[in-house]
């Protein structure tokens, strides 16, 4: 088997609360490889965003370790981690945090402009990203003229522009109507970017549902959720 894209191994993360230390998470392990899609569910407070805040780099480990295409991540510089999640990973908030200032286009084409490549490149590849998920004659729009769902595509296509190992998407669907919802799950369903892998985190049964895997976390601990045979 091919080394995994993504992996933790006795993940933990604990916080000082006063006197008192809150351990969220204890010896989390994880493996993904390439091309496969994981769902993590669990009550909230469970410490899901924290966990893909770790498997991002976004945050630091108590303990434990995150490898991201082989690399531990926790042991680079800030800036090197920055550089390293630029090229290897994407992410999907809850909320999309576009800038206000920029358009679809200028959004989706600021990683890679990041990365290095020339404004030329960068921009063919926005443009063929907007109309993957749907809004070629939205290029030019901010995000105040857009609509929930039209940003949050927005923010999935600016997450897939250097092509990363691995997208982290944290409840993608948990701000939007249940229209912009379901069109936002079909396209996650539907998305086709190579060996890309997603970690999902949601309390979305039909996003859950759509993935290869589903994980619960609960007493700062992941578990795979068996599904009986029909």
């Amino acid at each position: 088997m091919a080394d995994p894209v993504l992996s933790c191994s006795g993940l933990s993360k604990r916080y000082q609360d006063g006197s008192r230390a809150v351990q969220v998470l204890q010896g989390v392990d994880l493996s993904l490889q390439a091309g496969e899609r994981i769902a993590i569910v669990g009550r909230s407070g469970s410490g899901k965003s924290t966990l893909l805040n770790l498997l991002g780099g976004l945050d630091l480990p108590s303990g434990g370790e995150v490898f991201v295409s082989g690399t531990a991540i926790s042991t680079m510089d800030e800036r090197a981690r920055s550089r390293w999640r630029n090229r290897h990973l994407g992410f999907v908030f809850q909320f999309h945090h576009l800038l206000p200032e920029f358009t679809a286009l200028e959004a989706v084409a600021m990683p890679l402009r990041i990365a290095g490549e020339s404004r030329s490149a960068a921009r063919e590849r926005a443009e063929a990203l907007l109309a993957a998920v749907g809004l070629s004659d939205r290029m030019s729009h901010h995000p105040g003229a857009l609509s929930g769902g039209e940003r949050q595509r927005v923010a999935i296509a600016r997450a897939l522009a250097n092509r990363p190992s691995c997208v982290l998407m944290d409840e993608p669907t948990g701000n939007l109507d249940p229209e912009s919802a379901e069109r936002v799950l079909a396209l996650i369903a539907d998305i086709d970017n190579g060996d890309t892998a997603f970690v999902v985190v949601t309390h979305d049964p039909a996003i859950a549902a759509k993935m290869n895997r589903q994980l619960k976390l609960e007493a700062g601990q992941l578990s795979e959720i068996q599904h009986a045979m029909a």
